[in-house]
């Protein structure tokens, strides 16, 4: 980006233009019908020509960005899988993979059915997703790896382990094996209406991934503005110079956000965004 664009909010306080956007997808800027505004859309345009970086930063897989690529205009990369994958929004493409251990998932199922035995199993891999037969898929698993026990399907490709049980809320799930995964993997999760957990290698989070990005393109910390809204964006909204929190986010989220965006109803975000690169 060429000089340095710069607003003065209403507290008085002058707010310099990021060069990096990285923002979640759903509940954050993907509404719950599947859409993306277009005052959104117009809003990471007008970004991206000022030599702004967009980021779509998920907890999707790659086999689910096809509808946001084309929606995007197939330009940039996306970090998915929470991180778990670099991905290229133009030739929808993997990139890089930032895998679990076979070994590493072995030990992280048994810790969950210590303190989870009713839990069931999913794995997500690179060539697509596998489940035991008690666990019972939200969407089409396509391609579908298999089904039976979650260990006959591992692979060396682990991008990220999913736990489900339903008897159970998923905040009470995360705070029950949170303490038996503590430096076994990373565990977190993205959607307060569903019993579901989700498990990456140690160390790779939104938060890994997008530092590792900014790094490797010369952009600082402090030039970097995220938003999302469940627990899963938590470490990229405290990493990043500016984290905001869209007014629908998660409890967890609003507690520990630099700033708060209107809802994603409001177009929170491109609100934000159109703020950020006003003269």
């Amino acid at each position: 980006m060429c000089g340095t664009l710069a607003t003065r909010g209403d507290d008085g306080q002058v707010n310099t233009a990021p060069r990096l956007i990285a923002t979640d997808l759903d509940g954050t800027i993907v509404r719950h019908d599947g859409s993306v505004s277009t005052r959104v859309l117009d809003a990471f345009s007008a970004a991206s020509e000022a030599g702004v970086r967009i980021v779509f930063v998920t907890g999707r897989p790659p086999r689910w960005m096809a509808e946001v690529a084309e929606v995007t205009g197939h330009a940039g990369v996306g970090i998915c899988a929470n991180g778990a994958y670099v991905y290229d929004m133009h030739d929808e493409a993997v990139l890089e993979t930032f895998a679990m251990s076979i070994h590493v998932a072995t030990d992280a199922t048994r810790r969950i059915r210590e303190v989870l035995p009713g839990a069931a199993f999913g794995v997500e891999t690179v060539a697509g997703f596998g489940h035991e037969e008690h666990y019972h898929p939200r969407w089409s698993p396509d391609p579908l790896l298999g089904v039976g026990p979650i260990e006959s399907l591992f692979t060396e490709e682990i991008a990220k382990l999913l736990v489900r049980d339903n008897s159970i809320p998923g905040d009470d799930m995360l705070a029950l094996a949170s303490p038996v995964l503590e430096h076994v993997v990373e565990v977190t999760h993205s959607n307060v209406n569903d019993s579901l957990l989700e498990l990456s290698a140690l160390g790779v989070t939104k938060a890994t991934t997008l530092a590792l990005l900014a790094a490797r393109w010369g952009i600082a910390q402090d030039e970097v503005v995220a938003f999302g809204d469940m627990p899963n964006d938590l470490d990229m909204l405290k990493w990043a110079g500016r984290g905001y929190a869209v007014g629908n986010a998660h409890p967890s989220v609003l507690a520990v956000a630099d700033e708060h965006a209107p809802s994603i109803h409001d177009d929170g975000v491109a609100q934000v965004v159109e703020r950020l690169l006003a003269l």
